[in-house]
Order: C-alpha cells, then sequence, then structure tokens
C-alpha cells in the first residue's frame, strides 16, 4: 500500500449484520470504503467481547481493499501472531495493554504487518514519542473503546493537532475512532486525521439489500472531511 494523506474511510463492521458478515464486507467495499476496520475486545481490556481468530480469518476472505484490525485486548503480545496470520494487513495495539510497547510493536512487525499504536482518550501522546520509528499508523481513540454509538470526545482535537505535529515529515498515518459523524469529520481531518473509523454512521438505514444508503454515508463523511482541507 503506498501512503498518502488521502482521506480514507474505514467501517467499523461492529455495526454490521453479525449474521451476514460476508455479504457486508462485500457491500461496503461496493459502495467505496477504503479500509475494512474489525474491532477486536475481549471483556477484559474493555467491556464487551467480539472476534476471536478464526472470525478475522473468514471476514480476510471477503476483504478486497483493506484490513486494519484493532486489538482492544490485554496481554496482547500472546495473541499478535495469531491475527497476523488469519490476514490482518495492519494491527493496532494499544499502549495501555502492556508494559512494553516497544517490544509488542517489534511483535507486529516481526510478522511481515504493518503496525499501529492506540491511545485511549486519558493517554498522554508523551507515551509513544520514542516508538514513532516502529509505527504505520497512530490511533487516536475519540470515544472510551468497548462499544460503539458513543458521543465524541472533543478534547481529541487538540491531541490529533499535537500527534500531527509530532509525526512530521514520517509516512505515518492518523486515525481516528469515535463518534466520527459528517459533523465531527471535518474537524478531525481539519486537524490532521486521514484514516476515519465509523460504524453506525456508515451502517444506519442501509442493509445488504439496500447498500446504497452505505454509500451515501460513506460519500456524506468524505465529502465532509475534505471539506475542511480546502
Amino acid at each position: 500500500m503506498t501512503f498518502d494523506r488521502k482521506i480514507k474511510i474505514a467501517p467499523s463492521i461492529l455495526s454490521a449484520d453479525f449474521a451476514d458478515f460476508g455479504r457486508e464486507i462485500q457491500a461496503i467495499e461496493a459502495q467505496g470504503a477504503d479500509w475494512v476496520h474489525v474491532d477486536v475486545m475481549d471483556g477484559h481490556f474493555v467491556p464487551n467481547l467480539t472476534f476471536g481468530p478464526p472470525a478475522v480469518s473468514a471476514f480476510r476472505r471477503h476483504v478486497k481493499t483493506f484490513m486494519d484490525v484493532h486489538l482492544m485486548i490485554a496481554p496482547v503480545d500472546p495473541y499478535i501472531e495469531a491475527y497476523a496470520k488469519a490476514g490482518a494487513d495492519l494491527i493496532t495495539a494499544h499502549v495501555e495493554a502492556g508494559p512494553h510497547i516497544h517490544r509488542t510493536l517489534q511483535a507486529i512487525k516481526a510478522q511481515g504487518v504493518k503496525a499501529g499504536v492506540s491511545l485511549n482518550p486519558g493517554t498522554p501522546l508523551s507515551s509513544i514519542e520514542h516508538v514513532l520509528d516502529l509505527i504505520d499508523m497512530v490511533l487516536i481513540m475519540t470515544v472510551n473503546p468497548g462499544f460503539g454509538g458513543q458521543q465524541f470526545i472533543a478534547s481529541g482535537l487538540e491531541k490529533i493537532r499535537a500527534c500531527r505535529r509530532m509525526i512530521g515529515d514520517r509516512p505515518i498515518h492518523i486515525q481516528i475512532d469515535g463518534g466520527i459523524t459528517p459533523e465531527t469529520a471535518p474537524l478531525v481531518a481539519a486537524a490532521g486525521a486521514d484514516v476515519l473509523v465509523a460504524g453506525s454512521a456508515v451502517f444506519k438505514g442501509g442493509s445488504v439489500a439496500n447498500p446504497e444508503v452505505y454509500g451515501a454515508n460513506i460519500r456524506a463523511i468524505r465529502a465532509a472531511a475534505e471539506s475542511a482541507l480546502g
């Protein structure tokens, strides 16, 4: 994947129809999704339980774009290999999930996949300043992780701006997850984000039988974000 800072929309399949993931993935890609975002939760690090490696492997068969796997689990290191083998193109681990984020990122890179690092709303950027040369993406959470449909935390905007300054000219994406809508998309894009995760804002009102709604939702988020870039 060639690096660029164009706006990318990454629908979170946590908001899809759990009984029809294959066709849901095909539908969002056909309707303009750039990435497919998979939220992995363990019921321990976050208060929800979602997808193990076999499920992610099943999703992979349908993903033609780029599969972005966000591990909201602790401990994280023992599971990196399994999610890489399941087909993740990029694996994101949380700074808060363990004591050795440098080791965790090395483990992701050792699997031959791209590495992301995520920060919860209360975690400072200083926690990643010494691992920037190991990462391909910073994921800034603008909700507390665990559930979809939460309200955007506006204090995240200054963190995004500071992250963009910290990155400088390094080829590192800034991804935002939490409360992304056509209203918040221009705010995060103007602050420096280029990958926008959206769950309910993409899937609301649509279905596999009516996928054009997904397309309209994706286009609305993208247009709103791009409008902030001039």
